[in-house]
């Protein structure tokens, strides 16, 4: 014991009051879908919520109550909330722990060394790993079913955004976020780019994931339009590029300073109000595929 809260501090004593205090509740089996789920990951999140049966999730993280970055905000708003600490989740005595792949390490590995199950999403960089997190979402919560419904509406209102006529097709786009940062077709935001039937110019210019790009590079490859990320609350040098007067004058179809964190971050079903509301900048008919 000396060794561990040596080693640990305050959290090791936490965790050890709560193992003498509180036995650690049984891994689900096979057979048996877990009970007491608690989710640590924005993304997987929202993932569970969509999925998870009646009582059968009992925390989200923190920031699924964030508006700013939470297509489903209001929804978590009737969940407990955790901060991904160790100690504050093994009290809640879960039979299942879902994080993210960039979730805390260390916290993850504390939970699995008191003998509690996590199960580790990747994030999508893709409209097909939203369709494959939600199937596996099912798995692991036992609700195949459920899994099953969003992804077949998933599919149905995606086949129709690709479906409708538009005033431009394949417009040259660049992407343009804080810190003169942008992302490519190996991205979740660049496949929904294309799915709205724009063309990402990143990989004209030999970027496939995420880069710095330049402000005078972007200039130089003239986009015929640019899109933004939505400005949070407040003035930080790291926006202030996005609203820099250029943009205006390079894109000919101008630039949308709209995209907010919520509706791209994810890779969950929400992510199609966001290739929704790209396809109608090229004069799609956003409306009927609400």
């Amino acid at each position: 014991m000396v060794t561990v809260l040596r080693r640990h501090g305050l959290i090791g004593m936490l965790i050890l009051v709560g193992l003498v205090a509180t036995p650690v509740a049984p891994a689900a089996t096979a057979a048996e879908p877990p009970q007491r789920v608690v989710s640590m990951n924005l993304c997987t999140d929202q993932l569970a919520m969509l999925v998870a049966g009646p009582d059968q999730l009992i925390s989200v993280s923190a920031l699924a109550q964030d508006p700013a970055n939470s297509a489903m905000a209001d929804v978590a708003g009737q969940y407990p909330v955790n901060h991904g600490r160790a100690e504050e989740i093994h009290l809640l005595e879960p039979d299942l722990v879902i994080a993210g792949r960039f979730s805390a390490g260390t916290t993850v590995s504390m939970l699995r060394r008191l003998d509690i199950p996590v199960v580790v999403f990747d994030p999508a960089t893709s409209l097909a790993d939203v369709r494959r997190n939600l199937r596996r979402m099912g798995e692991v919560l036992g609700r195949p079913e459920r899994a099953d419904q969003h992804i077949e509406a998933f599919d149905r209102r995606l086949a129709a955004i690709r479906a409708l006529e538009r005033d431009e097709t394949d417009t040259d786009t660049a992407l343009y976020f804080p810190n003169g940062y942008t992302r490519g077709d190996d991205t979740l935001i660049g496949d929904i780019v294309e799915a709205a039937g724009l063309r990402n110019m990143a990989a004209e210019m030999g970027i496939e994931n995420g880069a710095y790009l330049p402000l005078e590079r972007l200039v130089l490859a003239t986009p015929d339009r640019v899109i933004t990320a939505s400005r949070g609350p407040g003035y930080s040098r790291s926006q202030a590029v996005m609203q820099h007067p250029v943009l205006d004058e390079i894109a000919r179809f101008g630039v949308h300073r709209g995209l907010g964190n919520a509706e791209w971050v994810c890779g969950t079903p929400h992510v199609l109000d966001a290739v929704a509301r790209i396809a109608a900048l090229s004069g799609a008919r956003a409306a009927v595929v609400e």
